[in-house]
């Protein structure tokens, strides 16, 4: 029997027991005398089973007040920041696309300038046909 407890206590403190040993583990120490230490240590296990959630009492938590005043000047310090931020985010946008435009415009005039140039340059499509000057000018004659 003394071995049986040994055997069951060594495969407890492992964490191999399933819960009918424990329970015979349990049994086995109420009716023994030797084990008087891993008996109180199951005791103390049992009377702690016992004892359910309504017997425990938790402590009460300090809650501290908040003057609502500071509150309000807070709020109100956090709204003016939101606002000014917000505004100065908002003007950064209204320059950038206001330097998009400028830039658009910008290319829209070198895009018109340059088809007029592509226009102008059609009279000298003609001139990349002739091999020589001779035929260019027609002038000197063989």
């Amino acid at each position: 029997m003394k071995e049986r407890i040994e055997r069951l206590l060594e495969k407890y403190w492992e964490g191999a027991t399933s819960l009918a040993e424990e329970q015979e583990l349990k049994s086995l120490l109420k009716s023994h005398r030797d084990f008087e230490e891993e008996r109180s240590f199951f005791g103390l296990l049992e009377s702690y089973s016992q004892e359910g959630p309504e017997n425990l009492t938790m402590p009460k938590a300090k809650v501290r007040k908040i003057n609502p005043q500071w509150m309000s000047w807070a709020a109100s310090v956090a709204i003016f920041t939101a606002s000014f931020v917000g505004w100065r985010v908002y003007e950064k946008n209204q320059e950038e696309k206001q330097a998009y435009e400028e830039v658009m415009q910008a290319f829209a005039l070198i895009r018109t300038n340059m088809a007029k140039g592509q226009s102008q340059m059609e009279v000298m499509n003609e001139l990349k046909y002739l091999n020589t000057t001779n035929q260019l000018f027609g002038t000197i004659k063989k």
